[in-house]
C-alpha cells in the first residue's frame, strides 16, 4: 500500500518503488514546500526518513519538474539505503536521458551535476556525454522524418508488444492496407518541407512480396525524390530474398535492418523465431552485396541466456562489421506473450552482458549514438545504438531526441509535431488494429493534416 499527499507524482514514484521490487510493501509519504525548500517525509518498514532540499523556480513548469525530481530522489535514497542497492540510472525514470541532458544544457545547467545529484552512475553519465559528442553534426532541431508502418510478421516473438500478428492471419488485409498507406503518403506530400529521413518499419516489411512493396517504394520516390536517408527495417533473415534486396536498392533504399536478436539457435527457437543463425549470416552477406548500410539488433537477456551466450552473439555481430549494432536490454511490455506469465524480469548476469557490449563495441570502433530506456527493463538498464564513424542513423537520433516533426502513416503510427519555440510535442495516433485503420483512413488523413496545419 502506498499513501501520498501528492497524487500528481504517484506514477513517477511507483516507477522508483518498482525498480526495487517493493510494490507490495507499505509506504506513507508527505510532501510540502516552504521557504524555498522541498520537504519529503517517508515512512517505510517501521522507520521515518526526512529529506530537505532547496530549490529555485521561476515558473510553475520549472517548479513541478524540480518537485518531481525531489520526490523521486527521496524515495530512491530510502530504498537504496534499506536494500543496499545502487541502480545504474539512480532516480532517473524517464526513457530519454540524453534529451534530459540537452534540456539542462540549453538552460545553462551542467547536466553532469544533475545526474550526480540523481545518483546516476559515473559510467552512465559518461555514456550520455559521449552520445552527445557523437551526435554533433547530425543533431539538428527542426526538419521532418517520415515513418511508414507495415505491421506484418512471419510469427510473433514472445517479447514483442507491437500490433503485428502472424502474416497468415493478416494476409487478407494486405492489398487494401497497402492502398491505404499509398493514399496517406500522397496526402502528406504538402506537409514535406525539410525531409531528413524515411523509415519503413514493422513488423517485418520484407515478409511482404515485391508486388506489395513496390507501390510503397513508387510513392516514396514520386513524392520525396530520394533526398533523405532511406531505411527499411527488413527484419528477420528468413524472409530475405535476392529480389527484395534488388528492388530496395533500385528504389533508393540506403540502409536496411537485419534483426537476428541472437545468434544462438536454441534461443531463437525459444522466443518463437522460425529462422537460424546460419540464415542470418546468409541474409547479411546477400544484403552487403548491394552496398547497404546495415543495422543489426541484439537483445540481452533472452530466454535464459548466460553472459557467455550473449557474448557469442555479440562477437558474431561485430565480426560482420555492420554500420550499426543496437544492443537492447530485455523489457516486459504490455501485449507481449512474455508479460503474461512474468511479473518482473530477474535476468542473471544482465549487467555483465551490457558491460561487455560497451567494452567490445568500443574496442571494435563503434561509438554510442542514441539511447533510450523502457519502464520494465531488466536490471534497470537501457538500449543503446552503436555506429561506425559517420554511420549514425539520422532517423534514430531525431525520434529518440524528439527534435523534429515525425509524419507517420499506417496502423499504430504516431505522428508528432515538434514546436521548436516552445520545445514541446503534439501527437496524433492512428488506430492500432488493421481493420480499424483501413476503415478510418480518410479520417486519419484529415486529423493529421489538422495537426500540421
Amino acid at each position: 500500500m502506498f499513501n501520498t499527499n501528492i497524487e500528481t507524482f504517484r506514477d513517477e514514484i511507483m516507477l522508483v518503488i518498482r525498480s526495487f521490487d517493493c510494490e507490495e510493501e507499505e509506504f506513507t509519504h508527505y510532501f510540502s514546500c516552504s521557504g524555498g525548500k522541498f520537504l519529503n517525509s517517508i515512512e517505510f518498514a517501521g522507520k521515518f526518513y526526512d529529506f530537505e532540499e532547496e530549490y529555485k523556480a521561476e515558473n510553475d513548469i520549472v517548479f513541478k519538474r524540480l518537485a518531481k525530481r525531489s520526490v523521486k530522489l527521496a524515495f530512491y535514497k530510502v530504498l537504496s539505503k534499506v536494500k543496499n542497492i545502487d541502480l545504474p540510472w539512480g532516480a532517473l525514470t524517464g526513457i530519454r536521458p540524453t534529451k534530459l541532458a540537452y534540456t539542462e544544457i540549453s538552460s545553462g545547467v551542467d547536466f553532469e551535476k544533475l545526474f550526480e545529484n540523481m545518483c546516476v552512475s559515473q559510467e552512465n553519465t559518461a555514456l550520455v556525454k559521449k552520445i552527445l559528442e557523437v551526435q554533433r553534426g547530425v543533431y539538428k532541431k527542426g526538419g521532418q522524418d517520415l515513418y511508414i508502418s507495415l505491421p506484418f510478421c512471419p510469427t510473433k516473438c514472445e517479447y514483442c508488444s507491437f500490433i503485428t500478428a502472424p502474416i497468415e492471419k493478416t494476409r487478407k488485409y494486405v492489398d487494401e492496407y497497402i492502398n491505404c498507406v499509398v493514399k496517406e503518403l500522397y496526402s502528406v506530400k504538402p506537409l514535406i518541407k525539410d525531409l531528413r529521413s524515411i523509415y519503413i518499419g514493422g513488423g517485418t516489411p520484407f515478409v511482404l512480396e515485391n508486388d506489395k512493396l513496390t507501390p510503397i517504394y513508387v510513392a516514396v520516390n514520386d513524392i520525396f525524390n530520394g533526398k533523405a536517408e532511406f531505411t527499411v527495417e527488413a527484419g528477420r533473415p528468413d524472409v530475405f530474398t535476392e529480389e527484395k534486396l534488388k528492388l530496395a536498392k533500385e528504389y533508393g533504399v540506403g540502409r536496411i535492418c537485419v534483426n537476428p536478436q541472437s545468434f544462438n539457435d536454441l534461443t531463437l527457437e525459444k522466443i518463437g523465431r522460425k529462422h537460424t543463425a546460419a540464415q542470418t549470416l546468409a541474409a547479411y552477406e546477400n544484403a552487403r552485396k548491394y552496398g547497404f548500410d546495415i543495422n543489426i539488433d541484439l537483445i540481452a537477456g533472452l530466454a535464459d541466456e548466460t553472459p557467455k551466450d550473449f557474448e557469442y552473439s555479440l562477437d558474431k555481430a561485430i565480426s560482420l562489421n555492420p554500420a550499426n549494432i543496437t544492443v537492447h536490454t530485455l523489457s516486459l511490455k504490455a501485449g507481449a506473450k512474455l508479460k503474461e506469465n512474468t511479473k518482473k524480469l530477474n535476468v542473471a548476469g544482465i549487467s555483465d552482458m551490457i558491460a561487455v557490449s560497451r567494452e567490445k563495441l568500443t574496442k571494435a570502433g563503434y561509438e554510442p549514438y542514441y539511447l533510450y530506456r523502457q519502464k520494465y527493463q531488466a536490471g534497470g538498464l537501457e538500449n543503446v545504438g552503436w555506429a561506425k564513424a559517420g554511420k549514425a542513423c539520422v532517423y534514430n537520433i531525431d525520434v529518440m531526441e524528439e527534435i523534429s516533426d515525425n509524419i507517420a502513416v499506417g496502423a499504430n503510427a504516431i505522428s508528432k509535431r515538434y514546436f521548436g519555440d516552445e520545445d514541446r510535442i503534439e501527437r496524433y495516433a492512428s488506430p492500432k488494429d488493421i481493420p480499424s485503420y483501413i476503415a478510418k483512413t480518410e479520417e486519419i488523413i484529415e486529423k493529421r493534416l489538422k495537426l500540421f496545419e
